[in-house]
C-alpha cells in the first residue's frame, strides 16, 4: 500500500536515480549557461535601478555621472570574470573560491570565503526572488499586498524544481534565461534605432520632480554618494563565482567548457548591462527609494508601488501595453527568480565540499533520491523563507545586505590565485609557461587590489544600513564551522584503533529482558535472548501497581517461563529511575562484564496507534545509551496493522513505521 505522502514526493520529484546514472546528470554549456549565469545574468535588471536610486539622493542634476559608475563597474566585471577563469582552469575540482583561499591563504581564510559565499548565495535567493516579484508588480500593480506570500511561493516552486536534479530544472530555466537575454538585446537595438531615428525613447518618470535629500552636496559628500552609487551597482557582479563552484557539474573537458561558459556569462552580462544603463540614460529614467519623493505635481505623493528601471524603459520603447512590453516583463520577472537556481547549485555543492571536510554536518553531502543535495537545498529554501519573511520582500531592505559576501570572496580568491601562480611559477619549465603564469598573477593580482579597494567601499557605504548584519553573520558562520570541524576531529581520534592497545573479551555477558506483563511480545524477546546463549538471563519488572505484579507472577509461573522473574520496587512509580539503578549495580559488581538489555516492542501500522501506547520504554532506552558497557536491543512483535503493509513500503520507507514499546510497564 502505497501511502500519500510517496505518491506527492513521485509527482514532485519524480522517480529516483540509480547511483550509477550521476554521469547523466552533467551539463553541456549550452544548459549550463542558463543555471550558473543566470543570477549574473538576471541582476542587470536592478543593478542600474540601484545606481540611479542612490544618485537621486542628491537630485536629478547628479544622475548624468551614472554613466561613469555604470563605466567603472563594468571594467570590475570584466575583471572578475577573467579572474575566474584563471580560478576555474587551476582549480577544477569545484571549491572554487573557498578552494583557492583555504589552500593559498590558510584553513581560517577558507572558512571566511565559505562563510562569505554561503552568505551570498542565501542572499541571491532572497534578492532575486523579491526582486522578480517587483517586476511582477510593476506589470500587475493590484498583487503588491500579497508580495510576502507571492516570493514565498516562488522559493517553494524553486525548491520543488531543484529537487528534481541540476540537469532537469536546468532545461527548465535555459528558456526564460535565453529568452530574457534576446529581449534586452531586442529592446537596445529598437531604443537605440529610435535615437537614430530622431525620435528618442522618454520614460514616464521623465518628467517628474524629485525632492532630493540634500542640496548642493559638498565635494566629500559627493564623492561619498558617487562611491555608494557604486557599491549599489555593483550588485551586477553576484553569481559571477557560480561557474567556478560548479565545474564537477560540466561535462568533460570539465575546465575547458567552464572557462567558455565564464566568458560567455562576462561578455552577455557587460553587453546586457550597458545596453539597461543607456536607454535609462537617453529615457531621463526616474526612481528613488521614497514614493513620496517623486511626484507628477508639486506637493502630490505617488503611493503606488514605483516601476521598476526596465518596466520604465520597455514601456518607453515598445509602448506601455504592447506584447513586446508585457514579453520583457514576464522575461524579466522570470530570469530574476531563476537567478535564484544559481544559489540553488553552489549553495549545495559547497555545502558538500565543506561536509566532505567536516566543516559542516555530513547529512550536507549525502544525495537525495534525484542526486541532488537535498537537504541543502532546503536549508537554503528554509533561511531564504524567513529573510523574505522578515524584510517583507523589500528588494531595496534586502540589497543592503548583498555584495559584502560576494567581495569577501572575491578579494580573498584572487589573493590566493597570486600566491598559487607564484609557487607554480617555481617550478615552471618552459618559457611558455612562464608567460602564462606571469600573465595569470597580473590578471589575480589586478582582481585582488580592486575588489580589495571595492569591498572597502561597500563596507563603508553600505555599513549602517544593513550590511553590519552580514559583517557579524560571517565570523559567526566561521566560528560554527570551526566547532563543527573540532567536534568531527575529537570523535575520528577518540574512535581511531590503536594498534598497539590490547584487546580484551568481556568476562561474561548478562542479559536481562525488560517486561511488564505476559504476552506475545514479551515472549518472543525471551525466546530471542535465550537463543543468544549470554551466561545468565534474568526477566525485570518495575513494581508500580501491586494487582498487575501479583498478576505478572501468576502469568510467569503458570508458563513456565525458564529464567528468573525479578521485581524492582518503585515506591514513586518511576520506571526508567529503578532500571537505571538496577543495571548500574550490576555494572558495579562485575565491571568486566557486558549487559545485554532487551526490550520487547511491537509494531503498529498507522500513525495515530502510537499515540495510544505508553511511551515510557522510549525514554528508557534513550537513557540506557548513556550507560558504559550496555547493550540495548529492541525486539520488534508486528501487529496485525503493521502487517498489511505491503513488504515494498516497508522496504523503501522504513522511517514511516510506527513503533510503539511494550516495555516495563
Amino acid at each position: 500500500m502505497v501511502s500519500p505522502i510517496d505518491v506527492a514526493k513521485r509527482l514532485v520529484l519524480g522517480r529516483p536515480f540509480r547511483s550509477d546514472r550521476l554521469g547523466e546528470t552533467l551539463l553541456s554549456k549550452r544548459i549550463a549557461l542558463p543555471i550558473f549565469a543566470s543570477d549574473a545574468l538576471s541582476s542587470v535588471a536592478y543593478a542600474t535601478q540601484e545606481i540611479l536610486l542612490i544618485l537621486t539622493l542628491g537630485g536629478v542634476v547628479y544622475l548624468h555621472l551614472a554613466w561613469w559608475v555604470s563605466a567603472a563597474v563594468a571594467v570590475l566585471l570584466a575583471v572578475v570574470a577573467l579572474s575566474y577563469r584563471q580560478v576555474v582552469q587551476a582549480y577544477p575540482s569545484g571549491g572554487g573560491s573557498y578552494e583557492v583561499a583555504a589552500e593559498n591563504l590558510g584553513p581560517t581564510a577558507g572558512l571566511v570565503v565559505a562563510a562569505a559565499s554561503l552568505v551570498d548565495y542565501i542572499m541571491t535567493v532572497a534578492v532575486s526572488v523579491a526582486s522578480g516579484v517587483d517586476n511582477i508588480i510593476s506589470a500587475l500593480p493590484d498583487l503588491n499586498p500579497y508580495r510576502v506570500a507571492i516570493n514565498i511561493g516562488f522559493i517553494a516552486l524553486l525548491t520543488a524544481m531543484n529537487l528534481r536534479g541540476v540537469r532537469e530544472s536546468g532545461r527548465t530555466f535555459a528558456i526564460p534565461v535565453y529568452g530574457f537575454v534576446v529581449g534586452v538585446l531586442i529592446m537596445t537595438v529598437v531604443g537605440l534605432g529610435q535615437v537614430v531615428a530622431g525620435h528618442a525613447p522618454v520614460a514616464e518618470s521623465a518628467h517628474y520632480q524629485i525632492r532630493p535629500e540634500q542640496i548642493g552636496l559638498s565635494s566629500a559628500a559627493l564623492a561619498f554618494l558617487l562611491l555608494r552609487a557604486f557599491s549599489s551597482g555593483c550588485t551586477a557582479l553576484t553569481g559571477a563565482e557560480a561557474i567556478s563552484n560548479g565545474v564537477p557539474a560540466f561535462r568533460k573537458p570539465k575546465a575547458l567548457n567552464a572557462a567558455r561558459t565564464m566568458t560567455a556569462m562576462g561578455g552577455l552580462a557587460i553587453a546586457l548591462f550597458a545596453g539597461v544603463t543607456t536607454l535609462a540614460m537617453i529615457s531621463h529614467t526616474r526612481v528613488t527609494e521614497n514614493t513620496c519623493d517623486i511626484t507628477n505635481f508639486p506637493g502630490n505623493c505617488n503611493t503606488d508601488a514605483q516601476k521598476t528601471v526596465i518596466a520604465q524603459i520597455s514601456a518607453a520603447v515598445f509602448g506601455g501595453h504592447s506584447v513586446a512590453f508585457y514579453y520583457l516583463m514576464v522575461t524579466t520577472a522570470l530570469i530574476l527568480i531563476l537567478a535564484a537556481n544559481t544559489a540553488y547549485n553552489g549553495f549545495p555543492l559547497l555545502n558538500s565540499i565543506l561536509a566532505q571536510r567536516r566543516y559542516m554536518p555530513r547529512q550536507l553531502h549525502t544525495r537525495g533520491d534525484r542526486l541532488a543535495f537535498s537537504n541543502g537545498i532546503i536549508l537554503l529554501a528554509v533561511v531564504a523563507g524567513v529573510l523574505i519573511y522578515a524584510f517583507h520582500g523589500s528588494t531595496t531592505r534586502l540589497i543592503q545586505l548583498y555584495i559584502v559576501g560576494v567581495f569577501t570572496s572575491f578579494t580573498l580568491c584572487q589573493a590566493g590565485m597570486v600566491r598559487h601562480w607564484n609557487r607554480e611559477l617555481r617550478t615552471a619549465e618552459t618559457s611558455a609557461d612562464r608567460a602564462r603564469i606571469h600573465r595569470g598573477r597580473i590578471i589575480n593580482a589586478f582582481g585582488s587590489c580592486f575588489t580589495g579597494v571595492v569591498l572597502i567601499v561597500v563596507m563603508v557605504t553600505k555599513f549602517t544600513h544593513g550590511a553590519y548584519l552580514v559583517v557579524f553573520a560571517i565570523p559567526v558562520l566561521v566560528a560554527i564551522m570551526a566547532g563543527i570541524h573540532r567536534h568531527y576531529s575529537r570523535v575520528r581520534a577518540e574512535l581511531d584503533v590503536d594498534p598497539d592497545e590490547l584487546e580484551t573479551l568481556p568476562g561474561r555477558v548478562q542479559a536481562i529482558v525488560l517486561v511488564s506483563s505476559w504476552h506475545k511480545a514479551t515472549r518472543r524477546a525471551v525466546q530471542f535472548a535465550r537463543a543468544t546463549r549470554p551466561d545468565t538471563l534474568t526477566a525485570i519488572s518495575v513494581n508500580v501497581d501491586d494487582s498487575d505484579t501479583r498478576q505478572l507472577a501468576r502469568d510467569w509461573e503458570q508458563a513456565g517461563v525458564p529464567i528468573p522473574l525479578k521485581v524492582v520496587e518503585s515506591p514513586y512509580r518511576e520506571i526508567t529511575r529503578p532500571i537505571i539503578e538496577y543495571i548500574k549495580r550490576v555494572r558495579t559488581s562485575r565491571p568486566r562484564d557486558v549487559v545485554a538489555i532487551y526490550i520487547p516492542e511491537y509494531v503498529v501500522g498507522r500513525w495515530w496507534e502510537n499515540l495510544l501506547h505508553n511511551q515510557s520504554s522510549l525514554r528508557l532506552k534513550a537513557r540506557l545509551l548513556f550507560v558504559p558497557g550496555v547493550m540495548v536491543t529492541s525486539v520488534p512483535y508486528q501487529l496485525r496493522s503493521s502487517r498489511a503493509r505491503s513488504p515494498e513500503r516497508i522496504q523503501h520507507s522504513p522511517g514511516e513505521i510506527r513503533r510503539g514499546i511494550t516495555g516495563p510497564r
